[in-house]
């Protein structure tokens, strides 16, 4: 039997080192723990308004002190990795309309290969997802960035692995051609912005593709190592 992933920096931890993502982007970098993951041969591009980095990062790390909307706003993503995105990791603001749009540019500078993950897609319970923060753990309603996405994208190859604390949502199978998503934002976000957490709870699993949190699971998911060993 698979052993389960014990929490989501594990998880970044061992695609790091196995997988070995070229190019990795990450928004919403906080201290920075996950950011320092990325081995030094792969060229790291962090997103955060406020950074609160408590260690020293290699010169593969630029840290980009905005919001991610003003980031792709302003900036190329494939010029500052110097290719397009291998690996991103999103946990940045708790709200859905914010995620649904970090996916939407990002999925403009990805390649077939690559791979989005999304942190804080399953919720500890109502008072923790809620729009406002009131808890100390806080996932918002990252969740229904899922849902809105496997209504929007069926193309998309989307499960959410069941990982302490709150879940990590993978994405790949991506199309940086597509307008689907794009064309659709303003859409999808008024649509999902009411849905009910009582609607989560009818069928969580089915409702967000959950999957046990094992290493087996995730490397059904991820894809093939992206750099020569």
């Amino acid at each position: 039997m698979s052993r389960p992933i014990e929490h989501h920096y594990d998880l970044l931890q061992r695609i790091h080192q196995h997988h070995r993502p070229r190019t990795y982007v990450e928004i919403g970098v906080a201290e920075g723990y996950s950011l320092g993951m990325a081995a030094p041969g792969t060229r790291v591009v962090g997103i955060d308004p406020s950074p609160a980095l408590v260690s020293p990062l290699g010169d593969h790390v630029a840290v980009h002190e905005l919001t991610s909307d003003e980031y792709f706003a302003t900036r190329d993503l494939v010029a500052d990795l110097g290719g397009p995105v291998d690996l991103a990791f999103v946990d940045g603001l708790h709200h859905f309309d914010a995620v649904l749009r970090d996916v939407a540019n990002l999925e403009r500078h990805s390649a077939s290969a690559s791979a989005i993950l999304l942190h804080d897609t399953v919720p500890i319970d109502a008072a923790s997802a809620t729009r406002e923060r009131r808890t100390p753990v806080w996932t918002g309603d990252v969740w229904r960035a899922v849902v809105a996405l496997r209504d929007a994208r069926p193309d998309l190859a989307i499960a959410t692995l069941d990982v302490a604390p709150s879940g990590v949502t993978v994405i790949t199978g991506l199309d940086p051609g597509s307008d689907r998503l794009t064309g659709r934002l303003d859409e999808l976000i008024t649509r999902h912005l009411e849905l009910p957490f009582e609607h989560l709870e009818a069928d969580r699993d089915e409702i967000l593709a959950v999957v046990p949190g094992t290493w087996e699971e995730a490397g059904k998911l991820l894809p093939d190592p992206w750099a020569a060993p």
